[in-house]
């Protein structure tokens, strides 16, 4: 009898986890910076929660608009090549056996036994077979092109939120500190969240996601400072 399958191996979050963690970082990062810029050149706080509510509409419908883009043309391309992959089994049904049969030799198989597993898998599901083990496409890593956009624009709304609602609480003469110290804080668990989801090492993924989005808005608030006072 088959032993279960109990193993669950995190490449399968790779998709989602990729553009959600990418949006709620630049949330953060995009929607603090520009509330930085905007105070430290002598906004208002009328116009900092402006532009702050600003950041996050357009950053969420951005984030979507481009992962939708993005992950479409890479879905057009699988279907591209599973088109022509569904062409050739029909056209040379032989030498696509052959060649499937390549592959498992080359992965350590008998000639003999490469060519009884290429035709039981074509037997079964030809294309499946071609596009998992030639191709590389399979269920875990297909494009989605509609959960990948989702994903962003609701990561994203959830990461500027944050400093948006820094903004929003703590009084003007405090506000860059808190709103500085606050998102940094989040994305140091957002890096934390990734390294644990992704079963990767904790300090150095958190470490590295503050340091970057220190760097943007500290960049964004000096130019803000100077532009507010050149003009």
């Amino acid at each position: 009898m088959p032993t279960p399958h109990t193993e669950h191996h995190l490449v399968s979050r790779s998709g989602w986890l990729r553009a959600a963690l990418l949006g709620a970082n630049d949330g953060v990062i995009s929607t603090s910076s520009i509330v930085l810029g905007v105070a430290a050149a002598g906004g208002t706080p009328q116009s900092i929660l402006v532009a702050g509510v600003a950041s996050l509409v357009a950053g969420a419908l951005s984030m979507a608009a481009g992962e939708y883009v993005s992950v479409s043309s890479q879905a057009d391309v699988e279907a591209a090549d599973l088109a022509k992959e569904q062409a050739e089994l029909i056209r040379n049904p032989e030498g696509e056996t052959r060649e499937l049969a390549a592959i498992y030799v080359d992965r350590g198989l008998e000639p003999g036994l490469a060519r009884q597993v290429a035709e039981q898998f074509m037997a079964k599901d030809a294309l499946g077979a071609h596009a998992r083990d030639e191709i590389g496409i399979s269920e875990v890593v297909v494009a989605r092109p509609l959960e990948a956009a989702l994903s962003s624009a609701v990561a994203f709304a959830s990461g500027a939120i944050i400093p948006l609602l820094l903004a929003l609480i703590t009084p003007s003469a405090q506000a860059n500190y808190v709103i500085a110290c606050g998102s940094l804080v989040a994305l140091f668990f957002l890096g934390l969240i990734g390294a644990k989801l992704g079963g990767a090492g904790l300090l150095k993924p958190a470490m590295r996601v503050a340091f970057w989005g220190a760097a943007a808005m500290g960049i964004t608030a000096g130019v803000g400072a100077l532009t507010g006072t050149a003009l």
